[in-house]
């Protein structure tokens, strides 16, 4: 039984997704299911699909075929603005920060307050300080420029600028692939950290220890299919390790499926 499935709605689900870039198919027939407060391990080789999997669930890439719900409604996201407004935040590899600029700028950046025609200087690093400490983020100070921090300092503060658009989804792309042994531990204990709060995460990684040791299910994508999807208890790093490497062709489990797993 899994206290993340049980009698809990999916949060989000892609059916049956196909997509091509020309004569390559990068995705065939795949399926999703995300529920809230979960942490789902995305895995696979370098050329499974993961990140074009994610990328038309946020909207950076249209799908060719299939259906994406969001809360049982169906969803068409034309860019990644649109699924933000719906509380989908991805952060990629290099982060997208400003190094020249402090931490609460980039927290907020490109939509700093502001107060008549000024930026709300004020409001602005209080409000930084406040997501940094729900997060319970270990940066010194928010007026510290983001340049002069360490790589796991500069990806908690990217983590608190998506976690400021109050999201519901946060998808993390190889998030510890650059961190040393510290800083990851720092990381997913982020990660547990906003499983508290509900909000359901997707971690795309190498790194099958990391997954392990935070996620609830781990789901394997090889070639552009699904060949594997698992809960964390049931399974190992082993057996998750041989479905990426010789993995065959396994049709995803649906909400349905999870739902009935969870009765």
């Amino acid at each position: 039984m899994s206290d993340i499935t049980k009698h809990v709605e999916p949060l989000v689900e892609m059916r049956h997704i196909n997509k091509s870039f020309g004569a390559v198919r990068a995705l065939s027939d795949v399926n999703l299911v995300l529920h809230p407060g979960e942490i789902l391990g995305l895995v696979g080789d370098n050329s499974a699909g993961k990140s074009t999997l994610m990328k038309i669930m946020t909207g950076a890439y249209q799908r060719d075929t299939g259906d994406i719900l969001v809360a049982g409604k169906p969803v068409h996201f034309r860019n990644p603005h649109e699924s933000r407004d719906v509380g989908i935040e991805m952060i990629y590899q290099d982060f997208a920060l400003c190094g020249n600029m402090d931490v609460g700028q980039n927290i907020f950046l490109g939509r700093w307050p502001r107060r008549w025609l000024f930026v709300d200087r004020k409001r602005m690093y209080t409000e930084a300080n406040e997501v940094l400490k729900r997060l319970k983020v270990d940066v010194n100070s928010v007026y510290q420029r983001v340049e002069s921090l360490s790589g796991g300092r500069q990806q908690s503060v990217a983590i608190a600028r998506a976690i400021s658009f109050d999201p519901r989804v946060v998808i993390l792309d190889e998030p510890t692939a650059n961190l040393s042994v510290m800083a990851t531990e720092r990381l997913l204990e982020t990660m547990l950290e906003l499983k508290k709060h509900n909000v359901a995460q997707i971690i795309i990684s190498h790194r099958l220890q990391d997954i392990f040791a935070v996620g609830d299910r781990v789901m394997v994508l090889k070639r552009g299919e699904n060949v594997g999807d698992r809960y964390i208890r049931d399974s190992s790093e082993q057996e998750v390790l041989q479905l990426i490497v010789s993995g065959t062709r396994e049709t995803a489990r649906s909400a349905d499926q999870f739902s009935a797993d969870a009765a």
